[in-house]
């Protein structure tokens, strides 16, 4: 054969070869690509590294109660922290009320230390869920969240506190405000720093523990004439000893009126009204005589009748003995000492005393007095030779300013006003520029034979 009949031959087998060379490539190259991945399944891998990547983050914010706590002592708070980022804000919702819930469930609080912890302002309230939701950011400036439910005890013990004054009514510029708690406190400043003063003019003032169950404020100096006071203790989660908690909030709003003060001189034998700082009336009086003296002390006064039954000057038909119906009478300590008519001292009145320890005055003097007169209206009487006694009436003007502010267990004294009131220190208060009679009331009002006020 000759040497060309070959070569077609060689060409197709190169190109076989060269087909078969393509075919090999082609599979080792199919045999490398990745399996293909599904949008859905791309979407769930970055959303789960995602939630990861937020789960690392939540870790710099911590939630005091933590999350799924039961049984949480309210009087401890909420605190939020940031470990290196910083909290931007704090949402606080209470469950759905309950039998036991009231308004004071809303929490406020406030951001301290450069933004990194916050803190609720008030106790939590007893028997009450809450979720925390928390916004915060990383050092990175990424958004944090996190978020916390629990659930506050349900307390074995409760106490409750009634106070004094009715609701708009309205009282004299020296009426303290007055708490009676059903249990003994024994965590004093406790309670103390659970109550809140909304005034309408500005006030100074101090809270004072008569024993265990009773607690007064007093103004540093006599409320200032027709003030609005509402007053909000949030008892609601105090624990006012131990395992005692209370379950409500109390709030009251009442009125001071205008300025009426009487002051009653054993050795003038007068008594002087002023009203709305004037001295309006000088009557002739008739105090305590010498073996039933009417006692020295800035009273308040506490109730008044007409006509009131005064029985005393020793047992039935003894010769001092009386039962009358007096008319015009104002009250004014709880041993029975009064303002009221006595037209059987006419006589006296004005030049020596003959009372059992009342002050006598002239029937239509009397009268004038009685129908002014409301509860907490300031009532001296000086120059005795009796002292008068603490808790015999209303006399939280006896003690000075000093002294009553001893009484808080707190030791701070509070500034009302319009926007609410604050705890401050006693030292960074003005000074007092207050005199006695008409703004306060003398030191040493009380002790026997005082001549302060004339």
């Amino acid at each position: 054969m000759r040497a060309t009949d070959r070569r077609p031959a060689r060409r197709f087998a190169a190109a076989a070869a060269i087909a078969a060379i393509g075919l090999l490539a082609s599979a080792c190259s199919g045999g490398a690509q990745a399996p293909s991945v599904s949008p859905s399944q791309s979407r769930a891998q970055a959303s789960a590294s995602a939630s990861a990547h937020a789960a690392a983050l939540a870790k710099d914010l911590t939630i005091t109660p933590a999350d799924g706590s039961l049984n949480v002592d309210p009087a401890a708070g909420i605190t939020v922290t940031a470990v290196t980022g910083k909290v931007t804000n704090v949402t606080v919702t209470p469950a759905a009320s309950t039998a036991s819930s009231t308004a004071a469930d809303a929490v406020s609080g406030r951001l301290s230390n450069g933004g990194t912890t916050w803190r609720s302002d008030r106790n939590l309230s007893v028997s009450q869920s809450y979720t925390v939701a928390v916004t915060g950011t990383a050092p990175s400036g990424e958004k944090i969240t996190k978020t916390s439910t629990f659930k506050t005890l349900t307390p074995a013990a409760t106490f409750s506190t009634h106070i004094f004054e009715g609701y708009k009514q309205s009282y004299g510029v020296g009426m303290p405000i007055i708490l009676n708690f059903s249990r003994p406190v024994t965590d004093k400043a406790a309670v103390e720093r659970s109550l809140e003063l909304t005034t309408s003019k500005p006030v100074i003032g101090s809270w004072y523990w008569d024993g265990d169950e009773q607690l007064y404020f007093r103004p540093r100096d006599y409320w200032p004439a027709n003030t609005t006071v509402s007053f909000t203790g949030h008892f609601n989660g105090v624990q006012a000893a131990k395992g005692v908690y209370g379950t409500h909030d109390l709030t009251q709003t009442f009125l001071i009126g205008r300025s009426l003060i009487a002051v009653a001189s054993t050795t003038t034998h007068r008594t002087q009204i002023y009203l709305n700082g004037k001295l309006t009336y000088n009557w002739p009086a008739s105090l305590g005589r010498p073996s039933l003296p009417t006692p020295d002390g800035t009273y308040l006064s506490v109730e008044k009748g007409n006509p009131v039954r005064m029985i005393g000057g020793g047992p039935a038909g003894s010769a001092g003995h009386y039962d009358e119906l007096v008319n015009y009478a104002v009250r004014f300590t709880y041993s029975g000492s009064y303002y009221h008519s006595a037209p059987w001292s006419v006589g006296d009145q004005g030049i020596t005393n003959v009372s059992h320890g009342c002050v006598n005055l002239p029937p239509a003097d009397a009268k004038i007095y009685y129908d002014m007169s409301i509860p907490g209206d300031p009532i001296t009487v000086t120059a005795s030779s009796a002292a008068g006694k603490w808790d015999d009436g209303f006399t939280e003007w006896f003690f000075p300013w000093s002294k009553f502010l001893k009484g808080s267990a707190t030791g701070m004294a509070v500034q009302a006003g319009p926007q609410g009131s604050t705890f401050v220190a006693p030292d960074s208060l003005p000074a007092d520029t207050a005199t006695a009679p008409l703004e306060t009331s003398a030191p040493g009002n009380y002790y026997a034979g005082s001549a302060n006020i004339h």
